[in-house]
């Protein structure tokens, strides 16, 4: 009883705070509420995707400037939100913006392949161990391809994917996914039909509307971390399955990390059963390590999909893996785009990769990120606040759970009321942050100690706040 009584007034308390820090963030940006009021005349939502959107509105930004960005209102803000983790290069980065200058007037775009694709086709197969890769235009399109790619090189339909992951938002894999389940009322769904005699694995519906009614079968969910699932599911379905897709890290709901082996598991599984085992790097590829999860956690994948980070900034996104598997788009497999490898992108990925995103550059964003995850958990430790952070590279988060997350399930444990108080505190405290308690925090190599105390100093008074 004394821990429900503990919840129940932390979780109240949450929600003061909450209401408090909104009424202030509204009364401090006017311009950004007349902008989602014009905007809402030609934008469902007054925004250009879903994620952007937020209670009562969402900040509209006019500008940034390496590890700042400034809102319509005027507003300066240290940038933890980091596009979703696209811009680990940090904003308007010198060398990014002379590459995209000294390619824009030699012509933006040709739907013919250039030197400086081939050049960073070589990067992506040198930095991320892998044989061929082609080039598309989002995370969406690459998750989608590889996908199709894995159906063509097996023969088979079926696919399997993680309870509670996103992978994009193309038909096969919106199923078990945040944030649309929130809306849908379907967050707590962690059922369907049972797809082998264990139960482990199901099939259920789509977490979206406009999915077609023909193809909830074909994508099975199982449990993230639970290699053992995945075993029973392929010694009974193996032969009907392309594929098993999921972020080597899980980052649609906080951060997971896997558990030691699990990779490893996965992989031998998918050969033993001759699946295609892909991991979704469009969030940690860029972000966790030089050269992604496989040098993370030292497991290869048969095929991988790429985006956010790898752009320096700009609109792409790749996929490869081993050329046996990718010769399936020589021999009919559909994979094509107007915009394939414009040159503009080319240029500031490029860039990025070689000369921004060094080696050097990972080691001097762990140290941010180690110094950012435990200013945090120092904060939620000395203030009793029942929170615990993920250190990861660039990438990081503090997730209001006690015990570190080990799958979609304990994500559910979490208390929303808190992130939901956290938000608008630490945005009016100039920390900008990606709106939504699945997400996570992104640093760029333009930060600096003092963004870092920056946020550290605002999280540790919002704990205070929270707990007194």
């Amino acid at each position: 009883m004394a821990m429900q009584i503990d919840t129940e007034r932390i979780s109240a308390r949450a929600g003061e705070i909450a209401r408090r820090e909104t009424a202030r963030l509204v009364d401090r940006t006017p311009e950004s509420a007349k902008l989602h009021e014009r905007a809402l005349a030609s934008l469902p939502k007054g925004v250009s995707s879903n994620f952007q959107a937020g209670d009562p509105y969402p900040l509209y930004l006019e500008r940034g400037s390496g590890s700042k960005v400034w809102d319509v209102d005027g507003t300066e803000y240290v940038d933890c939100h980091g596009g979703f983790g696209v811009n680990v290069v940090g904003h308007a980065h010198p060398k990014i913006v002379e590459a995209i200058r000294a390619v824009a007037d030699q012509g933006i775009h040709f739907a013919v392949t250039t030197p400086k694709t081939v050049e960073l086709a070589e990067a992506i197969c040198e930095r991320f161990q892998c044989e061929q890769v082609r080039f598309v235009n989002s995370g969406t399109e690459a998750t989608m391809d590889a996908i199709r790619v894995a159906r063509a090189a097996t023969g088979r339909d079926r696919i399997v994917k993680m309870e509670g992951s996103y992978h994009g938002h193309h038909d096969a894999v919106l199923f078990s996914v945040l944030p649309e389940a929130d809306v849908l009322g379907l967050r707590q769904n962690v059922a369907g039909e049972t797809a082998d005699a264990a139960g482990s694995a199901y099939t259920t519906m789509p977490t979206s509307k406009g999915v077609p009614q023909s193809m909830w079968h074909d994508t099975i969910i199982v449990p993230f971390n639970d290699a053992d699932a995945v075993e029973l599911l392929f010694a009974e379905r193996g032969h009907e399955i392309a594929a098993l897709i999921l972020e080597p890290a899980m980052m649609n709901i906080g951060i997971v990390v896997p558990k030691p082996g699990y990779l490893q598991r996965l992989r031998e599984l998918c050969d033993r059963h001759g699946v295609v085992l892909i991991f979704d790097e469009v969030k940690c590829g860029g972000t966790i390590a030089y050269g992604g999860a496989t040098e993370r956690f030292g497991v290869r994948p048969h095929l991988a999909a790429w985006a956010k980070a790898i752009g320096g900034g700009a609109t792409i996104g790749a996929f490869g893996g081993e050329a046996r598997v990718m010769d399936a788009v020589t021999r009919g497999a559909a994979q094509q785009g107007t915009f394939n490898g414009n040159p503009l992108s080319v240029a500031a990925g490029l860039t990025a990769l070689t000369q921004v995103l060094t080696r050097e550059a990972y080691d001097y964003l762990g140290e941010l990120g180690t110094q950012l995850a435990h200013g945090c958990q120092s904060a939620i430790d000395e203030h009793g606040v029942p929170a615990h952070t993920v250190d990861l590279g660039a990438k990081g988060c503090v997730s209001y759970r006690k015990e570190p997350l080990t799958n979609y399930r304990d994500f559910l444990d979490t208390n929303p009321a808190l992130f939901y108080a956290s938000y608008p505190w630490m945005v009016n405290r100039g920390i900008f942050m990606t709106p939504g308690d699945e997400e996570q925090w992104t640093i760029s190599v333009q930060h600096g100690e003092a963004d870092i105390r920056a946020y550290v100093d605002a999280f540790g008074e919002f704990c205070a706040e929270l707990t007194r």
